[in-house]
Order: structure tokens, then C-alpha cells, then sequence
């Protein structure tokens, strides 16, 4: 059996920076995550066309934002005149779409734990995992807590654990296949993340008999939460900020 590694983090995970109450990947989002007392978020970073990692969940811009096509198809410059909060109201409105930089500083300033997820546009999963690796490790190269890096994409994690190697790594699974715990093994991760209803008491055991800690996405409802937590899993990542008590 492995020692699961020394881990920092808190339980609770506010997905997005605070789940569906504030435009997603947004520090409006993160002001408002905090406000309700979590102490972790989770976002998605992908890179601009000039290479800037910045915050945005899907590819394209028009779910979330004002813009349209391909965001990785766009330099920063333009990607930060678009409209990222009016889509959940006009409370929201002008809210723009933050880099990692401007997350990391929040997230410095506030002593605030953050999983970056690597969400790289179709065909720049290595070079997006490379960055995003290097960018984090400068920002956080000073901090008591560096962030994790996760993601569903195995050769990003690869890409980021050669630019980065002493950043945590987590694989994102939605599903389990052949080979995934070797797999997180190979990557060098310290955790798996995995859709909530995965995981069973011997899912579990199997990830903490190999050093992995065991997380979940994205739970919504006390039942999950509840089963969760008698399973001795690490980690819940949750929309519902006005629900779960980060304390708990």
C-alpha cells in the first residue's frame, strides 16, 4: 500500500468560483464563492491565441459571453472587451473574462486554494498543458499552497508534469476505463477526480491503496454528499455554495 501524500486542501470546492449563483470563471464568481465561506474553487484554463491562459469552460464564446467563434482562435485583447456576465443577468453585466494571473492574484490575496483544470481547445492539449503548467508555477512559486492541476486530457497532465513536476496533478475521469489508475501513475498525479457517482467504497479504497486521493465532481444534492463523505473521499466540488457549509 502507498501513503497518500500530504494534502492541504479543504474538503470543499466551489465549482466555476461559485457554481450557478454568479457568471462561471469569473472573479465576480470567486468574490461571491468566498463570501459564502469556501476556501477552494475550482476553474478552466485554457490559452488565447497569443498564448495567454485565461478562464473559459467550453470553446466556444457563445454559451457564457457576448463573442462568438472559436475563443482560442482570439487574442486576449479581444477576448477581454466581451460581456462574460450579462448571459445570467444584469446584475452580472461587463463582468470579463478574467487570465489565470488575475484569478491567482485573488486567490494570493485571500490566502484561497484554487484547482486550475486544464481545458485545452480541440488540438492544443500538449502546448496548453505546458503552459498553463509554467504560468502556474511562476505565480504560485512563492506561495505555502501551490493549485492542482487536473484534467480529462492525459498528455496535457504529461505536458504539465515535464514543465512543472513539483505542481500536484489530478486526473479527471468521467468515466472508468482500462488503465486508469497506472495511467495516473505514469502522469505522476496525487489524485483522481472523478464524476460523483463513481465512486463506491472500493473505488475508494483502491485510489487511497495507490496514494490517490479521491475527489468528486460536481455534487449537487445531500444525498451524493452525504454518501460521499461516509466513503472517506477527499474532496466534493460543488455548484451548491448555498447549500453545503464549506465548514462541514
Amino acid at each position: 500500500m502507498t501513503a497518500l501524500p500530504t494534502w492541504p486542501y479543504p474538503r470543499w470546492i466551489a465549482h466555476r468560483g461559485a457554481g450557478k449563483l454568479a457568471p462561471e470563471n469569473t472573479l465576480a464568481a470567486f468574490r461571491l464563492g468566498a463570501q459564502y465561506g469556501y476556501r477552494m474553487f475550482e476553474c478552466d484554463a485554457k490559452l488565447s491565441a497569443d498564448g495567454l491562459p485565461f478562464l473559459l469552460h467550453d470553446s466556444t464564446l457563445e454559451r457564457t459571453t457576448n463573442g462568438s467563434g472559436m475563443a482560442g482562435e482570439q487574442d486576449y485583447a479581444q477576448l477581454a472587451q466581451y460581456d462574460a456576465g450579462s448571459w445570467l443577468g444584469r446584475a452580472w453585466a461587463g463582468e470579463p473574462l478574467p487570465t489565470l494571473e488575475n484569478v491567482a492574484r485573488f486567490c494570493l490575496a485571500n490566502h484561497l486554494h484554487l484547482n486550475i483544470e486544464i481545458k485545452p481547445t480541440p488540438g492544443q492539449e500538449e502546448e496548453t498543458g505546458r503552459v498553463v503548467a509554467e504560468h502556474a508555477e511562476r505565480f504560485w512559486r512563492d506561495a505555502a499552497c501551490a493549485p492542482l492541476l487536473s484534467s480529462f486530457r492525459p498528455e496535457s497532465l504529461a505536458q504539465a508534469r515535464d514543465a512543472a513536476p513539483k505542481l500536484p496533478r489530478a486526473l479527471l475521469l468521467d468515466s472508468l476505463r482500462e488503465g486508469c489508475f497506472d495511467q495516473a501513475q505514469e502522469l505522476g498525479c496525487v489524485a483522481l477526480i472523478c464524476r460523483y457517482t463513481l465512486w463506491d467504497a472500493a473505488l475508494v479504497a483502491q485510489a487511497h491503496a495507490q496514494g490517490l486521493r479521491a475527489l468528486s465532481y460536481t455534487v449537487n444534492d445531500t444525498t451524493a454528499a452525504d454518501a460521499l463523505l461516509a466513503l472517506g473521499t477527499d474532496g466534493i466540488i460543488t455548484d451548491r455554495v448555498d447549500l453545503f457549509s464549506p465548514a462541514a
